[in-house]
């Protein structure tokens, strides 16, 4: 009989069964076919941008190394797979794997923060076959994900500009709790300044940010008639904390802060109507509050307001931060036992054999990109842009603070020619194909 658990909040010791079915049943068959402890590369990319996406900044490494290095079935969980009913016919060399053994492959990957291009590698995975089958799902589930993110706020940050406040308001709208917290992060490190999920500030060292919400003041009004009154309990309790002014009247609300708290506010939120109008109107009543903004602001809602020159100082970025058109990595086979491999599906080929990226810069600035085969050489001013991170399952360095990624996302969206920043129709940087990895190619069609 199912028994429900109606938690369902995974711990890291799940995370072995936090998997697709079919990474299990393939490393099945490679037991019984003998082949599970072949040596095998994988290599997770995407084959394209996101719709006006110029780039995208890698994130979510650090979360896919500890995630390998605890990897590990319990002797529960190998009884449930045992149990199921799907797994009647394996080898018992099966078992055994799951029994004896966790992670023990090397990881190559590009530094969280770095921008990179369609169809180049940000990771690749080298161990026995029926390990680096397995690990595929959670590895692109953090990946992804976190990529999206941190890209999308590497590029609110640009239309921003340096010196708006970018404060993480996405937990209510992220795809689970689980989401909601590798979201913050992923924020934080490309260039927001605070989150307002106070797990993951506590775990991320951060001092979380927020403001309030219209219920405290709809609440506190219907009970003493005064809007004002909500204003004064919030700022009582909370000296300084930013008032939400729009729930009515927002023009209304900001003349009577003027004349009864002008000299106790610090900060004021519109969540509603034109923000750059209203913006200029409370700059007028209130001009030494801090302005912030909030209501479905994305990319395009900064670089408008920013160019009508609206008075805002800051602004709370949810629902189009932590959700949109996802980051479709993919995680591809192109190594087995020494020989390349590739897939040749139309519009779905990939490149074979382990690869490197050779980046070029010119004055600062990514001239171009080169994919090439991993054991060729680099070329005069050429910088290599996959490490080694992790050997025989155990990380090398420790994981890098939000603040040394967050430098790398400044200096990777400076590096961007002007055209490859544009968040309309974006020119990406120019990937070249190394003529040996293009011969090799050419070679495995069939």
């Amino acid at each position: 009989m199912l028994t429900f658990n109606p938690s369902l909040t995974p711990s890291s010791q799940d995370n072995s069964l936090l998997t697709d079915l079919y990474q299990l049943t393939m490393a099945a068959c490679y037991a019984g076919e003998g082949i599970a402890e072949k040596r095998a590369s994988f290599e997770l990319f995407v084959r394209s941008l996101p719709d006006n996406f110029g780039y995208l900044i890698a994130m979510g490494l650090a979360q896919g190394l500890q995630y390998l290095e605890n990897l590990s079935f319990t002797p529960e969980q190998i009884d449930y797979l045992r149990n199921i009913g799907i797994f009647d016919h394996v080898n018992p060399n099966f078992w055994s794997l799951l029994e004896n053994q966790g992670f023990t492959g090397d990881v190559w990957a590009v530094p969280e923060g770095t921008a990179i291009f369609a169809n180049e590698p940000l990771l690749r995975v080298e161990a026995p076959l029926w390990q680096a089958q397995i690990v595929e799902t959670y590895l692109l589930n953090t990946i992804n994900y976190q990529t999206l993110i941190a890209t999308r706020a590497a590029r609110m940050r640009d239309m921003a500009g340096e010196k708006a406040i970018l404060l993480e308001f996405g937990t209510r709208r992220a795809f689970s709790p689980q989401g909601a917290i590798w979201a913050a992060r992923a924020a934080l490190a490309a260039g927001f300044d605070a989150t307002s999920n106070v797990l993951a500030a506590k775990e991320l060292n951060q001092q979380p940010s927020g403001t309030m919400a219209h219920a405290l003041v709809m609440a506190i009004k219907a009970l003493s008639g005064s809007e004002d009154e909500a204003f004064m309990a919030f700022n009582r309790y909370f000296p300084g904390a930013t008032l939400l002014i729009d729930t009515y009247d927002t023009v209304a609300a900001a003349e009577r802060l003027a004349q009864n708290m002008e000299t106790e506010v610090k900060g004021v939120r519109l969540d509603s109507g034109d923000l750059g109008e209203l913006s200029k109107k409370v700059r007028s009543l209130l001009p030494r509050v801090n302005i912030f903004a909030s209501g479905d602001i994305d990319e395009w809602e900064l670089k408008r307001l920013r160019k009508e020159d609206a008075s805002i100082d800051g602004y709370g970025v949810g629902t189009r931060l932590v959700t949109g058109e996802p980051v479709n990595g993919v995680y591809k086979l192109v190594e087995i036992d020494n020989i390349p491999t590739m897939k040749q599906s139309s519009h779905k080929m990939t490149y074979p054999g382990r690869k490197q990226i050779f980046r070029y810069y010119d004055n600062g600035i990514i001239k171009s990109d080169r994919l090439a085969l991993a054991d060729e050489g680099i070329e005069s001013g050429e910088t290599p842009l996959l490490g080694l991170v992790m050997k025989e399952g155990k990380t090398i360095n420790k994981n890098e603070s939000l603040n040394t990624i967050g430098q790398r996302v400044q200096t990777s969206v400076k590096s961007l020619p002007p055209q490859t920043h544009d968040i309309t129709e974006p020119t990406p940087i120019k990937v070249n194909i190394s003529q040996p990895l293009e011969t090799l190619r050419q070679s495995l069609i069939v």
